[in-house]
């Protein structure tokens, strides 16, 4: 189960099948895809460890393309994990991005793109860490895989349990606010996995350049799901 191959041509039959992710009302022209790579040279205009001028310029921008959500990240090479150390260090340090990360108001409601059953969850709370984390667990014909979401608000484990089912299009967590969310402007990091190994609410969001052949072999493109035209590869 190490190869998302299999999963990513499923994802791609059932495309048109799943729910949002989100819950919000948006057009494709209404997505704005952040660049948080070393291209994007506004991210020299202001310090990215301050997590209020971080916040602003989400929303700076979102509020200047007219556009209701953020989107973007899956594989970027980003520099705005050197603000914390919970995430390496020098040639080691980890810094691409496996998820697709939503940018929105915090307490926006967090959706079940397919039937599934909670799987795991747990609060990771190192600095920059996902902070609240739900797992959910789905299959497609024969093929098992997991869904994370990560940086909800502590109130979105509450009654959860391991095996609980969430039902396709059932909003069952919502995104928190930077005091517990990992210290992030508001944002759902949305991540697909064909195998967890062994690991129980957490798994890497963001692996270094020599990992990254691996973690790409089983974390297949989130898009697949989330169907944004903007972000199709």
């Amino acid at each position: 189960m190490l190869a998302s191959n299999n999963l990513s041509t499923l994802l791609k039959k059932y495309h048109n099948s799943f729910a949002s992710v989100i819950d919000l009302s948006f057009n494709d022209d209404e997505v704005f895809v952040f660049d948080f790579s070393e291209r994007n040279n506004e991210l020299n205009s202001f310090d990215i460890d301050n997590i209020d001028q971080f916040s602003d310029y989400v929303k700076t921008k979102l509020h200047q393309d007219k556009c209701k959500i953020g989107a973007g990240g899956y594989l970027e090479n980003r520099i705005i994990y050197k603000r914390s150390k919970h995430f390496g260090e020098g040639n080691n340090s980890r810094i691409i991005h496996l998820g697709v990360d939503l940018w929105a108001d915090a307490y926006t409601k967090i959706i079940s793109p397919l039937d599934g059953i909670i799987h795991s969850f747990q609060v990771n709370n190192n600095y920059g860490d996902y902070g609240p984390t739900i797992i959910l667990e789905h299959q497609i014909e024969e093929e098992k895989f997991y869904t994370l979401y990560g940086h909800l608000s502590l109130k979105s484990l509450e009654g959860k349990s391991q095996g609980m089912k969430i039902s396709k299009g059932e909003i069952f967590a919502e995104l928190g606010d930077k005091n517990e969310n990992g210290f992030w402007a508001p944002h759902l990091h949305f991540q697909v996995m064909t195998d967890l190994l062994g690991k129980n609410g957490d798994f890497p969001g963001v692996v270094s350049l020599d990992e990254l052949d691996f973690y790409k072999s089983i974390c297949p493109d989130p898009n697949l799901i989330l169907n944004l035209k903007k972000l199709r590869l």
